[in-house]
């Protein structure tokens, strides 16, 4: 019994030198990041946000898109590594003074992990470089200005290498869609004088642009360039002016509320009664064919060919008629619903979690994430984003306006043309 005692004795002792001697187990050290790390305390939601034009004669362009951001969220049950998704959302006004109050007001809010938007190109030009320099990541459904995402400007020692490092997008670029359009002017219109029209924005002066040099490649005249306020409501001016060289084809690649105003108003302008309107994605919406009225039929938009969109396009709209009552307002619900996707797996896929339930996630490593996504089945397209932020999988088409749509329905059931 004694030796038994001793023997045990000499257990316990040896077990006590050995642990003594074991490493401890390191205490759990939060991640690190070049700029920033969000922390989540335990029970907090997720917070992203939404920025983009929400009120205003141009709202349902930028509603359209935070509505796709809503579907993706619900699609996961509202949920996202085990806590609930916060969304937010504020308006820029599609211009650039709305995009710096927006951007501003949003970048001081530390709690927010990512953004999707901004609608339209001067809100992000505006806005970016502010949102890019507090660390946040955002990722445009709708922001289509080549510039962008263009390698000299992206690329070392470009203008925008800096200012844009935390921009992507799965909207195209608008050197596909000003092509497009040309090609449809000369080839199936057979038009040999266009004239073009922009407000001035970002957007529009590039849009036309592009128009403009393609048109020009294949042959045809450009008769004028002109330029109108994104507030101006007559238009009668400008369209004189463009009458006087007589294009066969005016193209105009604006907004909802000046693009009504032109529609309305050209086929009023002798020496343009038989020229052919054309406008764009910015123009893609009911709200403009109200503006317009029955001025509108007979007319084109250039915007993406959303018969080209993978097998889950029907399926979201099905969703969107049940939460919302009615029918989508734009074009680019789908590439919100994409871009909130590829955002939310992405802090999935950097975010750690601490011994006590805090979420970390790294803004630099989550930038990285974004720009390293490949393959994604999105419902535009299979997405992959490129090192200058282009995600998009482009096929743009050509739209006519018809009854159908000045009587009310919308959207129009199926491209006109397809280059």
């Amino acid at each position: 019994m004694k030796r038994m005692s001793l023997a045990f004795s000499a257990i316990i002792i040896a077990s006590l030198v050995l642990g003594a001697c074991a490493p401890a187990t390191p205490a759990f050290q939060p991640p690190t990041d070049a700029i920033g790390v969000v922390t989540i305390p335990p029970g907090d939601p997720i917070h992203i946000a939404f920025w983009g034009v929400i009120a205003g004669p141009d709202a349902t362009l930028g509603e359209d898109s935070k509505r796709g951001v809503e579907i993706a969220i619900d699609d996961r049950g509202g949920k996202l590594l085990g806590r609930d998704i916060k969304l937010t959302a504020e308006d820029s006004g599609c211009n650039a003074e709305g995009g710096t109050t927006a951007a501003t007001k949003l970048s001081v809010d530390t709690s927010i992990v990512a953004l999707i938007g901004s609608s339209c190109s001067s809100e992000a030009a505006a806005g970016v470089p502010i949102l890019t320099k507090a660390g946040f990541v955002t990722v445009s459904p709708s922001n289509t200005r080549p510039h962008f995402t263009d390698p000299a400007q992206r690329g070392p020692g470009g203008a925008l290498e800096k200012d844009f490092a935390g921009y992507l997008r799965t909207a195209h670029s608008d050197a596909i869609q000003g092509a497009v359009a040309a090609k449809f002017a000369w080839e199936f219109l057979q038009a040999k004088k266009a004239a073009t029209i922009h407000d001035g924005s970002p957007y529009a002066e590039a849009l036309q642009q592009v128009f403009a040099d393609e048109f020009r490649k294949l042959g045809g005249t450009i008769t004028s360039q002109e330029a109108i306020g994104p507030t101006d409501t007559d238009m009668r001016p400008v369209l004189t002016k463009i009458a006087a060289d007589k294009p066969e084809v005016v193209y105009y690649p604006i907004f909802v509320a000046a693009g009504g105003f032109v529609t309305a108003q050209a086929k009023e302008v002798a020496g343009l009664e038989t020229a052919v309107l054309m406008g764009a994605d910015g123009m893609f919406s009911p709200d403009f064919i109200k503006g317009a009225g029955p001025a509108a039929e007979g007319m084109y938009l250039s915007s993406p060919d959303f018969t080209a969109f993978g097998p889950g396009y029907q399926d979201f709209l099905n969703k969107h008629k049940a939460k919302y009552g009615v029918d989508v307002l734009s074009i680019f619900h789908a590439h919100a619903y994409d871009a909130a996707n590829i955002v939310l797996n992405a802090i999935e896929k950097v975010a750690v979690t601490g011994p006590d339930g805090t979420i970390y996630i790294g803004r630099q490593a989550l930038r990285d994430a974004l720009f390293a996504t490949k393959d994604h089945k999105g419902i535009t397209g299979t997405l992959s984003c490129n090192p200058y932020g282009d995600c998009s999988a482009p096929v743009i088409a050509i739209y006519k306006v018809t009854a159908r749509e000045t009587g009310g329905q919308w959207p129009p059931e199926k491209p006109f043309w397809k280059p």
